[in-house]
């Protein structure tokens, strides 16, 4: 087993005033050359965007973008002709393919927006770009995984053209869960959104994160009551 630690404070931050931005791995104006990627998952920023604020119209190709609201809401108008509001609780995909362009923007004058944005490597380039939007059940991720994207259209949450599962979970204080890969030769990105936990013994607080590899299973406890985000992920393509 091997893992890799990122802890709250070792990411990358800009605060543009109308954005304030941590990222995980390198983004933007920020490079750190142990911090390219984890696997497929090449983005992962915790933004909060300012009330009336947000993206004005620019491009993408060849990434799986996923956005999972935290707080507040996001407007979304793009070039296949969506134009949607998601909200806390919402997963939002977008497969760029061969091309998109997109703008996000907070819709409210009186209060922030806070969302993490991942982007995955495809599993395939050039594909015919394509938009998802569902509503969570915040019920099923009480002391649960409750997988929220996936590489199958039948399957449970969103889906994307990687090879990857995403699970949202809440857990109350002491309670412990195991959960094994899908696909051999993944890996396991953990982030806590609140609260204490542990993964496989190493102790988690707030906005740290964990990967782990070369191992089947993990093991998570909450030391508090908390919610996290737990990526499986292609480690090589």
């Amino acid at each position: 087993m091997k893992t890799v630690l990122h802890t709250a404070n070792s990411r990358g931050h800009a605060n543009h005033g109308w954005l304030n931005a941590y990222h995980s791995f390198s983004f933007a104006s920020w490079f750190h050359p142990d911090r390219i990627q984890f696997g497929m998952l090449r983005v992962l920023n915790d933004d909060t965007i300012a009330a009336g604020m947000g993206f004005g119209t620019h491009p993408h190709d060849n990434m799986e973008i996923i956005t999972i609201p935290l707080e507040g809401d996001l407007a979304h108008k793009d070039s296949m002709g969506n134009a949607s509001t998601i909200k806390s609780g919402d997963i939002q995909v977008m497969s760029a393919g061969t091309g998109i362009q997109h703008s996000e923007f907070n819709p409210n004058a009186d209060q922030h927006t806070k969302l993490f944005q991942i982007w995955l490597f495809p599993k395939y380039r050039n594909v015919e770009p394509r938009y998802q939007q569902i509503k969570l059940d915040p019920s099923l991720q009480k002391n649960n995984f409750d997988q929220i994207l996936s590489p199958n259209p039948d399957d449970s949450g969103v889906w994307i053209h990687q090879d990857a599962w995403f699970y949202l979970s809440n857990f109350e204080a002491d309670f412990t869960k195991k959960l094994s890969l899908k696909k051999e030769g993944n890996g396991f990105y953990i982030m806590t959104i609140e609260g204490v936990i542990e993964v496989n013994g190493q102790k988690l607080e707030t906005r740290d994160a964990l990967g782990i590899w070369e191992t089947s299973e993990i093991e998570i406890k909450a030391i508090s009551n908390a919610k996290f985000l737990i990526m499986e992920i292609p480690m090589e393509q």
